[in-house]
């Protein structure tokens, strides 16, 4: 008599937190399900989209659920037009238009809403990009957590710049245009009372002028990522998965701040797969490495810029390393899955 296994009902199959955190259980649901839903065929996972029959016109649209809505650094508001600002701006784009829509659940005090929207407003003008549209919706008490975001931003090309995700080439210096891990730890402090809050704050700001400050290089910057859900190891993966090619970073090159490397060593976290919400990894061309540094280093928001490593030539097609203190190496792999929920 044979025994077999039974075949797995995928219909018991649910959800999990994990799926939304922007590493391999998120790569699996929009692999299995979603993307098999929609029209069209799978390319690189970029940051935002070029608008079809427009080729300098660039879109993007994101939610955001952060919890708490306030912290150190920022809040939802200022977080959801820098989030898409951003995403804009991975593509070489300036922000041209923001759109805003709100679900906001039945209970939730008018003062904070007040707070969130000025804040929001606030962070719009500051960039220079109008809100044109949006929507707001209320739901009962326990349909949603106090408050959600979505932003939708179209954004216009700088001339010749035109990164892509798929445009990791071998000998490309791999830069990085600020410290990492603070968004991430700053929001779990908060909302756990850790305490590690006093020490750090997010890093929530818009990228768009960095990228404005790259523009004169054109061609020669191949690949713009913000390292946000799944932090820098998530951005790396992503991008040598989607050029095929092996991407080694130095750990002493890579500026992790002391609060972030005392609580990430207090929870067992790795800084490189904590979130961040305003630095930039940019690869570009060894001879045009300096330069950039130099245009990084010109902008506030860019002057903890440094070089971390390189695209190995000829090295196993989408692996990630890392060259440790003593010389060894290790793979950094994509996360799994959720490890800080709710940081965005």
């Amino acid at each position: 008599m044979s025994v077999e296994c039974p075949t797995p009902n995928h219909e018991d199959e649910v959800v999990l937190l994990g799926h939304g955190a922007g590493g391999r259980l998120t790569a699996e649901l929009l692999d299995e399900i979603v993307l098999p839903s929609l029209d069209g065929e799978r390319g690189p996972m970029e940051d935002a989209a070029l608008l079809p029959g427009y080729r300098e016109l660039v879109i993007s649209t994101d939610s955001f659920v952060v919890s708490p809505l306030f912290f150190p650094g920022g809040d939802i508001g200022s977080l959801a037009v820098h989030g898409t600002v951003n995403d804009l701006a991975m593509r070489g784009a300036w922000p041209v238009a923001l759109s805003v829509s709100l679900i906001i659940e039945e209970g939730l005090p008018l003062a904070e809403l007040r707070s969130v929207m000025r804040s929001l407003g606030k962070a719009a003008q500051s960039v220079g990009v109008p809100v044109v549209t949006g929507d707001t919706k209320v739901v009962g008490r326990g349909a949603a957590d106090r408050l959600f975001v979505n932003t939708t931003g179209v954004g216009r090309r700088h001339g010749s710049l035109h990164p892509s995700a798929a445009l990791g080439r071998p000998g490309d210096a791999v830069l990085l245009s600020g410290p990492v891990g603070l968004h991430g730890t700053t929001v779990l402090s908060t909302r756990e009372g850790l305490g590690f809050e006093g020490d750090i704050a997010s890093d929530s700001r818009p990228l768009h002028r960095l990228v404005g400050a790259l523009a004169p290089l054109g061609a020669a910057v191949h690949v713009l990522r913000d390292p946000t859900r799944g932090g820098l190891a998530a951005a790396l993966n992503e991008i040598a998965r989607d050029s095929s090619v092996a991407v080694e970073i130095e750990e002493g090159a890579v500026p992790v701040p002391g609060p972030v490397a005392a609580a990430c060593d207090l929870l067992g976290l790795d800084p490189l797969v904590v979130a961040n919400e305003g630095c930039l990894v940019a690869f570009v061309e060894a001879d045009a490495a300096q330069e950039a540094l130099t245009a990084l280093r010109s902008l506030p928001e860019g002057s903890g810029s440094v070089r971390i490593g390189e695209v190995l030539p000829g090295g196993p097609a989408g692996r990630v390393t890392l060259r440790t203190l003593v010389g060894a190496r290790r793979i950094v792999d994509m996360p799994l899955g959720e490890q800080l929920p709710r940081i965005c």
